[in-house]
């Protein structure tokens, strides 16, 4: 058993994925994993619409809010909006490679930058009492040694960030789609291990290819932390298995939907749209007997009601009694 004290879990940042209304249902199958919104642009708080894009519920705490920009007085603007509605930290993306970030030069391309990432760390820090941390990719391109990771990280630590984030692959913005930088460049687990013990006095988290309670032992053995974004997204049971990780126990699947249908009532209340809440919740029965039914009764109804998504869960349950 992995001594959890000083360790964390966190789900990844993941663009149109990682909602209020997805977090708040992956914090009914965890109460201690980190939650980090979706990759925001400091455009879209400053000019957009502010509100709606920080709006999270209480329970999905500890939450981290995660900023795309580059420039400082917009980046320490958007560090003071996280602190002002309660989020626990604020992160800055240096990992991201899609085009509309390269274009704007912001995301993986900032890993070239050192020296701008330390400075976007010092004046955030300096205007704010929350943590500030960076997750970045192991390198971009051609510059993807062990050494061109270490220099990045020393400069932007020497600034006052203690807590990194690692993708451990590199960055290819020439090439490939973001799905693809996701899955081609090869993993490199052992680099981030060696970042933790040239840096032991910094919080060090793993994040890429980690699919399983086993796969996040392993590596908490070697470093502070493990994020996972797709195998929980499409898995959340996987989240419910990880209370193991802190000696809690493992709620059931139907426990999971007697609290979101009561959420779930207050938002439809309020306005918000079912089918749009309800595409996050497909990989609720993931594994069992009746899940392919259960995806069909929630996917492309733009009539869905929760009366649908009841009698479809109970028919399911009802095939896994003890799920």
């Amino acid at each position: 058993m992995v001594d959890m004290t000083n360790k964390r879990l966190s789900v990844a940042p993941m663009i149109d994925w990682t909602t209020t209304d997805y977090r708040y249902y992956a914090r009914l199958f965890n109460p201690k994993v980190y939650l980090y919104t979706e990759m925001i642009s400091t455009g879209a708080l400053i000019h957009g619409n502010r509100a709606r894009h920080l709006r999270f519920s209480k329970r999905e705490q500890p939450i981290v809010l995660q900023l795309g920009g580059a420039d400082i007085d917009e980046m320490t603007q958007c560090a003071q909006f996280a602190q002002q509605h309660g989020y626990d930290e604020v992160n800055i993306n240096v990992g991201c490679p899609s085009d509309r970030v390269q274009h704007n030069r912001i995301g993986a391309c900032l890993m070239a930058e050192p020296d701008t990432v330390a400075g976007l760390v010092k004046h955030m820090q300096a205007a704010v009492d929350i943590p500030v941390t960076v997750k970045h990719r192991i390198g971009i391109d051609d510059f993807d040694s062990y050494e061109f990771m270490q220099q990045f990280v020393q400069t932007v630590a020497e600034s006052g960030c203690t807590r990194f984030i690692v993708h451990a692959r590199t960055a290819w913005l020439q090439g490939l789609s973001p799905k693809q930088n996701r899955e081609i460049p090869p993993l490199r687990y052992d680099d981030v291990y060696r970042l933790k013990q040239d840096f032991p006095q910094l919080d060090i988290e793993i994040n890429g290819g980690i699919d399983s309670l086993a796969d996040i032992q392993t590596h908490l053995q070697h470093i502070d932390g493990v994020m996972i974004g797709r195998a929980f997204y499409h898995n959340p049971y996987l989240l419910a298995e990880a209370n193991s990780l802190w000696g809690g126990s493992i709620p059931k699947r139907a426990e999971i939907l007697d609290q979101l249908y009561p959420y779930l009532e207050e938002q439809i209340a309020q306005g918000e749209a079912l089918p749009t809440m309800a595409r996050h919740y497909l990989g609720l029965f993931q594994g069992l007997n009746g899940a392919r039914k259960w995806r069909q009764a929630l996917s492309g109804k733009p009539n869905l009601t929760l009366d649908d998504i009841k009698r479809a869960a109970d028919e399911v349950l009802q095939l896994n009694p003890a799920a």
